[in-house]
């Protein structure tokens, strides 16, 4: 009798295993902005297609963009346009949202707007009191993301926030600005400090950051959809031509879903429809 009760419980427990590693395993790395719809579109999916696991890691854009490459990850997250040097026959880009970058302070902080040219004239340190754009008699702590970043590197290319150095685009943002490693920990940043100026994602700004409207215009969904708020930026997935296995494959049509395209929506992103 106990040998068939322990032959019950070893089949049961090798259809345990079986079953856990029946999962086919989706890897998704790369833009930090990107991950939190990421997240959300894979518990979603998750939720249906049992026999699917799908990894989600932020490294940043930069690492995105390699892994898609190389392999080391099924898919690429990218917050920003591939760079000329990053293009490649066989990778493939597709768009799953659109999305503004908002320039955020404190809520303590009682300005009311800034133009694009005085958010570049910060960024390059030429401006370092809040009294020189109508604010309080206070030095301005300036924050910006890692150089792996694509939303610095989205934000750089629509604030003019480049030089050329030897024939080479390098960063005009200034060598004094703090430096976040991720989306969540400069808005934590800029929260935690009543001086502080930063940029993240639209679709996660809370009530913990104050988004300024930036030549007269607002921060918001509606103003990125019809044009007339210029800090916005893709949202891509990549993949090798060819090399999606058919589950991955899968995801990515669901991606462009109606009910994908929901979840953009409700997140306070742009849907790509």
């Amino acid at each position: 009798m106990k040998k068939t009760v322990i032959g019950a419980i070893a089949l049961l427990g090798a259809m345990a295993v079986t079953s856990v590693s029946a999962k086919e395993t989706i890897s998704a790395v790369g833009s930090s902005s990107v991950t939190p719809l990421m997240e959300v579109f894979s518990e979603t999916y998750m939720k249906t297609h049992s026999n699917v696991f799908i990894e989600v890691q932020g490294p940043g854009s930069s690492a995105g963009v390699k892994a898609a490459k190389n392999g080391s990850a099924d898919l690429g997250m990218s917050s920003r346009n591939l760079k000329a040097s990053e293009k490649e026959p066989e990778l493939k880009e597709m768009k799953v949202a659109i999305d503004g970058i908002a320039v955020v302070v404190n809520p303590k902080n009682k300005l009311q707007a800034l133009t694009a040219d005085q958010v570049s004239a910060i960024y390059k340190g030429e401006v370092t009191n809040w009294k020189q754009v109508g604010g309080e008699d206070k030095p301005i702590v300036t924050i910006t993301r890692d150089t792996a970043s694509g939303t610095r590197g989205a934000f750089e290319d629509i604030m003019k926030l480049t030089k050329k150095i030897s024939g080479t685009k390098v960063s005009a943002i200034s060598q004094r600005a703090q430096v976040a490693n991720g989306n969540g920990a400069l808005k934590t940043m800029v929260a935690s400090n009543p001086y502080a100026i930063g940029y993240i994602s639209l679709g996660t700004v809370d009530n913990s950051v104050h988004a300024l409207p930036i030549d007269g215009v607002e921060a918001n969904v509606d103003n990125v959809k019809n044009g007339s708020y210029k800090v916005a930026r893709p949202f891509l997935v990549l993949y090798k031509d060819g090399k999606p296995s058919a589950e991955t494959q899968q995801f990515l049509d669901w991606m462009h879903s109606p009910e994908a395209q929901s979840l953009v929506e409700s997140n306070g992103y742009i849907s790509v429809h």
